[in-house]
């Protein structure tokens, strides 16, 4: 069931963002994982388009947040507010107690209101005048960055980053596909989204994730290729032991996708770029996207 499932909604996200396969399963993968999803492309690929889309096919609560560079912390996380008939502060949430929150054009917010997310991000809550609230769950950020070569950005830092499960670009699509974009078939298309997932059944999905067995052998492998970047002056930054878990966490959601209940070596090497190369150089210029996880999966023998 679980694996029809996945298998549907994937289908439904694909019909509605076409020629990205790969890239569909990447961001699901995420999610599944309980993990957040940075998006860095040029404008108008599709970022928006496919967070709606994965939180209609799962049936979440959606909130889209625009970060410019007048955007306040409280925009986010919401503000105390003092009611005169109660004589007391009431508080009112921000946009980010939705299940999956779309932080579109992130690095155009300064570096003070990205750190909002922070919190948000690993604590599951916000702390808002000395008090904490929970955030819902499931809780999902994904977050679309412009090329830090454009104006008006600030880059994400390391800490931030390193706080995003995966980073994906997706790329312009196919001519095919983007021919069927200018259909009004298209149109009926992303019309028809429905909900595929609940709630229930995510949270025994991502259960399931837990439940994925990785044998001591591909732990190996994953201890190998973080250490790897630690030892070696090839890689700018060394992987964290929050990257080496995620590794794995990534590593068990793409088997459950692939309807396993354990984890390969080609799991690992599928997940690596999305989970390392943020981490390992925060600027992407779009020129070697893979560079560094390539280099990793070349120099580090699956057996050893």
């Amino acid at each position: 069931m679980v694996f029809d499932s996945v298998n549907r909604a994937l289908e439904q996200i694909n019909h509605i963002i076409l020629g990205k396969e790969k890239e569909t399963k990447l961001a699901l993968c995420c999610l599944l994982a309980r993990g957040h999803l940075l998006i860095e492309d040029l404008p108008g690929m599709g970022k928006t388009t496919l967070s709606h889309a994965l939180a209609s096919t799962l049936g979440l609560s959606y909130s889209r947040i625009q970060f410019t560079s007048d955007l306040l912390p409280a925009d986010i996380t919401g503000i105390s507010i003092f009611n005169q008939q109660a004589h007391d502060f009431t508080f009112h949430a921000g946009p980010i107690f939705n299940q999956v929150v779309l932080a579109d054009e992130i690095n155009r917010a300064s570096p003070k209101t990205q750190s909002a997310l922070l919190e948000a991000m690993e604590e599951k809550q916000v702390s808002v005048d000395g008090n904490t609230h929970k955030l819902p769950s499931p809780f999902f950020v994904i977050a679309t960055q412009n090329p830090l070569h454009q104006s008006g950005t600030f880059p994400l830092p390391e800490s931030q980053l390193d706080r995003f499960l995966m980073r994906i670009t997706l790329g312009f699509p196919p001519v095919e596909a983007e021919r069927k974009m200018l259909t009004q078939q298209y149109e009926q298309e992303k019309s028809k989204v429905i909900e595929i997932i609940n709630h229930d059944l995510l949270v025994e999905i991502q259960q399931a994730v837990d439940k994925v067995t990785a044998k001591e052998q591909v732990i190996e492998y994953i201890l190998r290729l973080v250490t790897l970047t630690r030892v070696s002056e090839d890689f700018p930054i060394p992987l964290s032991p929050r990257a080496t878990m995620a590794l794995l966490k990534a590593s068990k959601a793409w088997a459950i996708i692939d309807g396993r209940d354990f984890v390969t070596h080609e799991d690992v090497q599928t997940v690596l770029p999305s989970v390392v190369e943020h981490r390992l150089r925060p600027e992407t210029r779009y020129r070697d996207v893979n560079q560094y996880s390539t280099q990793l999966i070349e120099s580090v023998n699956v057996l050893q």
